[in-house]
């Protein structure tokens, strides 16, 4: 199928929901073209697109990286005029005045005008080979067959037809091997290996960001080596989402790294499709991690080969090495974890007992809470820390309300499959101004304040638990704990709504203590009746109680339920 073509950058492929809530199919031209009259992505998954809207920052954050918003490159940088490529660099810092200066300026001329340059749209005609699926050379996201062939042993080349992966398995919405058929599928059986050339791409981006490790085939090395999990799959995802496409582009285009810990050195924005094959394989067998942004946001967990018959793709897929994440500071779109014993810093993942846990439980992750003399304690995630940076810039006005998105799958915990188990996706609003405090020195700083209701909320979510814990022992339950958490996590759902609601609401000039104390009633109100419905359903066994510890003192679910009130009554007066 070498005279096709279906090619990313003229072609439709990219799934959104324009500014009159319908959908459409667009290409990378019209998406940057139009990208102020699309409100959002709109994939098959949440997760797909975090993948494709990192795959998109990949092509804004090298172009405007090598130039300005007036098209021309900066004048610390010699351009290639053929491959838009830097020759050389100046020798600055990230930490000197006139590149940072230049990039920030770069963003706000973009901000303000509502549209990206020219230089974009050079930029995909130069590399149109590239973004092109069936481009005998250089196809999108693939190697050629010889290529595929020279990296993996011989007894795995694409002749002896092994490493294949099928449509159903890299299509997450049914992630269906040929050994485990998945019974509850979206597709019936004889469709599952059907779908577009469009939906390729999109899942072709998703799949070297969610992969399992089920590969038999993995690329020559000296060395052995466990074959990477897709980048996303290692993460607990933070961006920010704006009004539209172009406010969400624009808000996550992190022209200026941010995090304390890592290099502000001038490199090159270099993505993956500017690399020759064998030097990526290369460079990944060597375990370097990705030194700019535009590559590890196009990062391969896979070397992939697509043979086309009559029309139908056999996908070969051979695993690339995995990377070591520790101190990853590079990556913007994660919350981060200490571990104190081994004194590492590495991305948070999301584990399936999480599944049920909101966003605004951790609230804490995602933003710094000791802020002072312009650095933040705590790891903050990077795009949050470049929203502080904007905020202070001014750019963004004091009360514009900055969305936090999480989105992306969660793996079933086995360490030798790591098959995708549960997506999840959440959200939560609040204004620029509250997030980022202008005076963290005050005993009522906001981002303290909202961290230590929250911490209140748990404080009551496990008066319940136990509450509930005795409850299921008097009802002489199996498992009262299980029990209690069941009954734990509907009082949380219930808090989910009204807390993003009171978020959304906080401004700078709210008297701060009483914004606080109407959460606390919020969340006095729902713990109580949650209780109330235990007390009113409970069983004979729970009115007539038992004793405890082999005393007479016999305790029912009144006992109980006034040793909760008490507990919540001081939990709350504290």
């Amino acid at each position: 199928m070498t005279d096709k073509s279906f090619n990313l950058a003229s072609d439709p492929w990219i799934k959104v929901i324009d500014d009159q809530n319908s959908e459409q199919v667009v290409s990378l031209n019209d998406l940057f073209q139009n990208a102020v009259h699309y409100r959002q992505l709109a994939g098959e998954m949440k997760s797909q697109d975090l993948a494709i809207l990192r795959f998109i920052l990949a092509i804004l954050t090298t172009v405007y990286s090598r130039y300005d918003a007036h098209d021309q490159p900066y004048n610390w940088i010699e351009m290639d005029s053929d491959t838009m490529r830097p020759l050389s660099f100046d020798d600055y810092q990230m930490g000197g005045e006139e590149p940072e200066n230049d990039l920030l300026d770069t963003w706000q001329l973009l901000y303000k005008a509502k549209s990206f340059s020219k230089i974009v749209f050079q930029y995909l005609n130069c590399y149109e080979d590239h973004f092109d699926l069936f481009n005998v050379d250089t196809p999108f996201y693939q190697v050629t067959r010889e290529q595929y062939d020279a990296l993996v042993p011989a007894n795995k080349s694409v002749k002896k037809g092994k490493g294949t992966v099928a449509i159903k398995q890299i299509n997450r919405t049914i992630s269906e091997s040929n050994n485990k058929p998945d019974v509850f599928s979206p597709s019936s059986c004889t469709h599952k290996d059907d779908m577009s050339l469009a939906e390729l791409v999109r899942w072709l981006i998703a799949y070297q960001n969610y992969t399992a490790v089920t590969d038999k085939t993995k690329v020559n090395a000296k060395d052995k080596f466990s074959v990477a999990k897709g980048w996303l799959y290692g993460l607990n995802p933070v961006f920010v989402r704006g009004k539209n496409i172009f406010e969400t582009l624009m808000l996550n285009l992190v022209l200026v790294p941010q995090h304390l810990n890592f290099s502000k050195k001038l490199v090159d924005q270099k993505p993956v499709w500017e690399f020759p094959v064998e030097s990526y394989a290369q460079s990944r067998i060597d375990d370097l991690f990705p030194q700019n942004l535009a590559q590890l946001y196009t990062i391969w967990s896979r070397i992939i080969h697509i043979e086309w018959h009559n029309g139908q793709p056999t996908i070969f897929s051979a695993g690339l090495p995995k990377l070591d994440n520790e101190h990853a500071f590079l990556e913007p779109m994660t919350t981060w974890k200490n571990d104190k014993k081994n004194q590492e810093v590495k991305p948070a993942q999301r584990w399936l007992n999480s599944l049920g846990k909101a966003m605004w439980r951790s609230f804490g992750q995602y933003v710094a809470l000791d802020y002072h003399n312009g650095s933040a304690d705590d790891n903050e995630p990077g795009i949050v820390s470049w929203m502080r940076l904007l905020k202070s810039r001014h750019y963004l006005n004091h009360d514009y309300s900055i969305r936090l998105v999480t989105a992306g799958l969660i793996n079933d915990g086995n360490a030798t499959s790591q098959s995708p188990a549960a997506e999840f996706a959440d959200d939560m609003q609040i204004r620029a101004d509250v997030l980022f405090d202008n005076d963290p020195s005050k005993q009522d700083y906001w981002p303290k304040g909202i961290e230590a209701v929250i911490q209140l909320t748990d404080k009551l979510g496990s008066l319940l638990w136990h509450f509930a814990n005795n409850a299921g022992k008097l009802r002489g339950l199996s498992d009262s704990s299980d029990y209690a958490n069941k009954i734990t996590a509907r009082y949380y759902e219930q808090l989910n709504n009204p807390f993003y609601e009171w978020l959304a609401s906080l401004t700078n000039e709210d008297d701060r203590q009483q914004k606080m104390a109407e959460w606390k009633d919020i969340a006095k109100h729902i713990v109580i009746s949650t209780a109330k419905r235990l007390l009113n359903a409970a069983t004979p066994q729970e009115l007539k109680g038992k004793s405890v510890d082999d005393s007479d003192d016999i305790k029912n679910i009144f006992v109980y339920y006034r040793i909760f009130r008490i507990s919540v009554t001081k939990s709350l007066k504290s």
